[in-house]
């Protein structure tokens, strides 16, 4: 740290907040390891049971607070689904919301002072990226059968550009998870990645003042963006999965 100062380098690494470690001692991290990451999805895990499950469990006909929040997510989510994939897709509702709720809650678990984020891990987010890939190319294929391969072919396109199209829709397609996966985590990271660089700052007393407004500032961005990045991967997820039920153009 010294030697740091000395060379006039920075004294703080923004990045050091991602790093996975273990929940108990200081041993190697193995896939068995409870480590930070799994705890705060254990927590956002207990979260969710926690407002739909045991908040919303009165079943009220007039709601409690808690239980309007859960109902308000419940018909935002569920609208949204039968919107862009119609009827046919709401059968597929609760894993949407599954995956809805999760990236919510720990979005927002996240910016509690001293916590952790687990959508700022590609490894989080790549698997559910490539879990929702996966399932709605199974699933296209078992609803469609070689139909599907229809969704990479634009009938109403000019006969010779209709395989220069196929093949962009092709390669557009199998990218799909990496940007569906890639998105999520690059926005969660570089936001507290921002908020840690002007925590460091507001430790120098000529520029605290202005560090300490963009900490606020850009906590207040991170509030919009926790929602936003959670609807985003959710709204794509309804696309890809209408697509998968009806591929033709």
């Amino acid at each position: 740290m010294a030697e740091e100062k000395a060379e006039g380098g920075l004294v703080f690494h923004p990045l050091d907040q991602f790093i996975v470690k273990p929940i108990f001692g200081d041993g190697p991290v193995s896939w068995y390891t409870p480590t930070n990451v799994t705890l705060w999805m254990g927590i956002a895990l207990l979260c969710i049971i926690g407002l739909f499950v045991v908040g919303s469990r009165g079943r009220a006909v007039i709601p409690t607070r808690v239980q309007s929040i859960a109902e308000m997510i419940y018909g935002f989510i569920y609208k949204m689904v039968e919107d862009v994939t119609g009827k046919d897709g709401v059968k597929y509702f609760p894993y949407i919301m599954t995956l809805f709720v999760f990236i919510l809650f720990a979005n927002y678990l996240a910016l509690i002072p001293m916590s952790y984020s687990p959508t700022s891990m590609i490894a989080v987010t790549a698997v559910l990226g490539f879990g929702v890939f996966i399932a709605v190319t199974v699933l296209g294929f078992v609803k469609n059968g070689a139909s599907f391969l229809s969704l990479f072919w634009m009938s109403d396109a000019p006969a010779i550009l209709r395989p220069i199209i196929a093949i962009i829709e092709v390669i557009s397609y199998f990218v799909r998870p990496v940007s569906h996966s890639i998105r999520l985590a690059g926005n969660i990271m570089a936001g507290h990645a921002v908020l840690k660089v002007f925590a460091g700052f507001a430790a120098l007393t000529l520029v605290s003042p202005v560090a300490i407004f963009g900490i606020v500032a850009i906590y207040g961005l991170e509030v919009l963006v926790a929602g936003i990045q959670a609807y985003v991967f959710t709204i794509l997820t309804c696309v890809y999965l209408k697509d998968a039920l009806h591929p033709h153009h």
